[in-house]
């Protein structure tokens, strides 16, 4: 007898007897909840909710929808799997709380199981609960893929093929009675494992080794092996069912037994409360402000120097696409942080669109035109841009130097970063940072725990949905799958790009993804060493912000960021050992000019810039003259230019330009015939094949730049001549790419559909359900048509002008068959409005629009029967 056919109580006699049914008695508000946490089942849009019931009950469906689950929410899932088909709410309460009860469980478990309906991989009532069929088959136990909960199959299921004899022996040394089929027999042994009394009286009389075997197996996996003859210990149980035989040399321990030693359990730990996001440390808001903006400033000026490192064009793109390994460590080196770091750095003026490729062939990196309107921004908006690029982006830096799924090497700019769950992960992990006190700083494998609640299935590498995550992965084990190392890297970035100051999250990074004011601190700030237990409280359930609310949240970011940001200073301090102090970042021109005319020794709070004779000759080569740089210095120093300086800059330019260096191959001239003299006879200017073509002039058989290094090699300071004789200046090339647009980010499968579509859509499958159910009778009795029987109604032509015409004076609604130029049938429920020349203009219900039909066209109409 199947379970439609049992008798069931009288609150379900109205019960749905398919998802289908479950679906069309929701409301609006509940289809558009359901479609919003499955954005796969309208794409297309469904025509009917048997068709959208039908695309929820799909394996790539309901994985998605079961990878999406909280653990307890899964564990719920995986409780309905091996539960009876259809259970009952106190049987499930059961097999989550066991026989003792669980208060956290008893409370919680309503939510769970309404999270499971609203998803509709649960259906019916709490008399008649179903757990959709593919979630059962992904959940359920099998020798091949063991349940989460760790229970075997049934006793019904694992004796399926025993012989009746054997069963019959079975029931004698459990003592119970024979019967005369297998049938009975199975059903008397399962109420024996059933009954908590009887099973712990034959229990008692086991040996302790017997016992001992089953504790091993009570919470899974619940197979094991056994030789052909099996020891005593096992004989016992084999005799009396306790373990009984599924493939030759295999044993299993049944459902029913399991569950008795597990006190009526389905796991051993069930986690009903996600863990608490722990604090390391608190500190006062503003510290934690001041930090992150100091952290942002030094993002700002170290994607700068990246840019200005490449400002000539940077190096050569890969064949395979990316950055080299060697490219990589020059960037490193330049940019004096990790190589880790730097690939962050790179990624992330790559996912604004700062830096791209050339597209030439000779393919390399170079700044793109975006660059320099960049650049122009306030600090405030820059930083913004960059912020949003890094929360919205998939590409995952933290990968390169990884190797892929073909053994392939992961570089920096290369193919193979996106990580669609990227977007989610950043999103989540400022959000539980949200949901702490202004200025807590959390645990870092406290946030991982969390995460790894929610998610459990995500990152799993089984794709069933079937790792052992429900039962005894325990709440704190975060595991090193995908999601927890973008959750890592991310506390690591949002650091570096000053998002959050101290580890806690500032009130600008709050506003960067639209979090609401934080919560009220449960004590006093303490030092960094203490930690302080939170309690928990659920975050800010945030999810990735629409283009627009992010760029909104980005410029409030920016708004509150601004007034954190240092001035930018138009002065630095000159010392007498040919240093300068930057005390602060510098106005854009004062710190251009001072990187031309000095080198920067070091950075950190202060900048020290130290001149040197290239770094002077560097300056001249610009087109600057000796007095250009002493009036600079004079009015950009607070304090008077050292005479060291002044001497310095004196000499070079005296030297400067003594030399001159054009192309003949290349020649050398100078007034100073001693100087020439000089060249000549050092053994350094030996490679540069130098002869004396007049007293002034020497000849080169090196080009012009060759000969340039080669003489600066040697201690002296040439400069270039053009073809008419006038100095070349000698200024950096800023080299663009093409325009071009930042990389657009992988997406998480469907989008997350909006409150029109989802209004639209469901409109739309409402009407074609309706068409498709809607009771109907035919216009005429008499009439030759299958419309009564769900087929295409058909009608004279007479019938149908004759119903039009009707219904537009009436107002009612007709259903109808129409076919289109193409051939193509359908069945549409329309409202006329009028008829004139051969066409119907009607409201389609179905389109949720007016339309025209010709009537032609249309097959037949019948009226829609009213509902009894």
């Amino acid at each position: 007898m199947s379970t439609e056919d049992k008798p069931v109580p009288a609150s379900s006699a109205a019960a749905p007897r398919s998802l289908a049914e479950a679906l069309r008695g929701r409301d609006d508000a509940s289809l558009a909840a359901l479609l919003r946490s499955r954005p796969d089942l309208i794409t297309p849009v469904p025509t009917d909710l048997t068709q959208l019931a039908t695309r929820a009950g799909t394996r790539a469906s309901v994985v998605r929808a079961l990878e999406r689950l909280d653990r307890f929410a899964l564990q719920t899932a995986e409780a309905l799997a091996v539960a009876s088909d259809p259970a009952t709410y106190e049987e499930l309460l059961g097999l989550m709380a066991g026989d003792e009860g669980d208060p956290a469980v008893a409370a919680a478990l309503p939510h769970a199981l309404g999270t499971l309906r609203e998803q509709a991989l649960v259906w019916g009532g709490d008399d008649r609960l179903r757990l959709v069929r593919t979630a059962r088959e992904l959940l359920s136990p099998s020798p091949q893929h063991p349940s989460p909960t760790g229970l075997g199959p049934t006793v019904q299921e694992a004796t399926a093929g025993m012989s009746p004899g054997r069963i019959q022996e079975i029931l004698a040394a459990a003592g119970l009675p024979s019967t005369h089929d297998s049938v009975s027999a199975v059903a008397a042994l399962t109420e024996l494992f059933t009954d908590r009394r009887r099973m712990a009286a034959l229990l008692a009389d086991a040996p302790a080794e017997s016992l001992q075997v089953l504790e091993r197996l009570v919470w899974g996996p619940p197979y094991g092996q056994v030789t052909a003859d099996p020891a005593p210990r096992l004989r016992w149980l084999l005799d009396r069912g306790l373990l009984l035989p599924t493939a030759p040399g295999t044993v299993v321990l049944p459902r029913e037994v399991a569950l008795h030693l597990r006190g009526g359990r389905a796991h051993r730990t069930p986690e009903p409360v996600p863990p608490p996001v722990e604090t390391a440390a608190a500190h006062r808001p503003q510290a934690v402000d001041a930090a992150a903006a100091a952290q942002a400033y030094t993002a700002l000026a170290t994607v700068e120097e990246l840019l200005k490192d490449w400002d000539e064009g940077g190096p050569s793109v890969l064949r395979a696409g990316g950055l080299s390994v060697r490219d990589l460590k020059r960037t490193a080196v330049a940019l004096d942080v990790p190589e880790p770091v730097a690939a962050f750095w790179v990624e992330l003026a790559y996912a604004a669109g700062l830096i791209a490729s050339d597209g030439e062939a000779d393919e390399r990196y170079a700044a793109t035109p975006a660059y320099d309107e960049w650049r122009e921004q306030p600090a405030a908006e820059r930083w913004a841009r960059l912020a949003t690029a890094w929360l919205t982006a998939t590409r995952v830096s933290g990968l390169v130097g990884g190797r892929d799924a073909k053994d392939r090497a992961l570089s920096a700019l290369g193919p193979g970063l996106d990580r669609s769950a990227a977007v989610e992960v950043r999103h989540r992990v400022l959000a539980l940072l949200a949901g702490l006190p202004a200025g807590a700083a959390p645990v870092p494998e406290s946030v991982l725990a969390r995460l790894h609640w929610e998610r459990p299935l995500r990152g799993g590498q089984n794709g069933r949905g079937g790792q052992n995550t429900g039962s005894g992965a325990g709440g704190g084990e975060a595991g090193d799958d995908l999601r927890s190392r973008i959750a890592r890297w991310t506390l690591s970035e949002t650091e570096l790009l000053g998002i959050t100051g101290r580890g806690a999250l500032s009130s600008h990074g709050r506003a960067l993804i639209g979090a609401p004011a934080p919560p009220e601190p449960e004590a006093e700030p303490e030092g960094p060493g203490d930690k302080l237990p939170v309690h928990h409280r659920p975050a800010p359930p945030l999810a990735p912000l629409p283009p627009a609310e992010q760029a909104a949240a980005s410029a409030a970011a920016a708004r509150l960021l601004a007034p954190q940001l240092p001035e930018p200073l138009d002065h630095v301090l000159l010392q007498a050992d040919l240093t300068a102090v930057a005390p602060g970042p510098l106005q854009r021109p004062l710190a251009d000019m001072l990187g031309v005319l000095a080198d920067v020794e070091s950075k950190g709070g202060a900048t020290v810039y130290r001149f040197t004779p290239g770094s002077v000759r560097r300056a001249l080569d610009a087109g600057r003259t000796a007095a250009d740089l002493h009036a600079f210095l004079a009015a950009h120093s607070r304090t008077p230019v050292p005479q060291p300086l002044t001497y310095l800059i004196d000499d070079v330019a005296r030297r400067h330009g003594q030399l001159r260096v054009g192309a003949a191959s290349a020649y050398v001239r100078c007034d100073d015939d001693a100087m020439l003299n000089e060249i000549l006879a050092d053994r350094r200017a030996a490679g540069l094949g130098l002869r004396r073509l007049a007293p002034t002039v020497l000849a080169a058989q090196t080009d012009p730049a060759t000969l340039l290094e080669g003489l600066r090699a040697m201690g002296f300071a040439p400069a270039a001549e053009s073809a008419e004789g006038d100095v070349l200046i000698s200024r950096a090339h800023a080299y663009r790419t093409p325009p071009r647009s930042a990389p657009e980010p992988v997406p998480e499968g469907p989008p997350v559909p909006d409150d029109t579509l989802l209004t639209a859509a469901i409109r739309a499958i409402r009407a074609g359900d309706r068409a498709s159910t809607a009771p109907r009778r035919q216009i005429a009795p008499d009439s030759s048509g299958d419309g009564g029987s769900g087929g295409l109604p058909r009608t004279t032509a007479a019938e149908t002008l004759a119903a039009m015409q009707a219904a537009v004076l009436t107002g009612e609604a007709l259903w109808i068959g129409y076919v289109n130029a193409e051939g193509a049938a359908s069945q549409r429920v329309v409202a006329p409005i009028r008829v004139e020349g051969g066409f119907v203009t009607a409201y389609d219900h179905t389109a949720d629009e007016v339309r025209t039909y010709p009537l032609h066209r249309i097959t037949g109409v019948a009226e829609l029967a009213e509902d009894d």
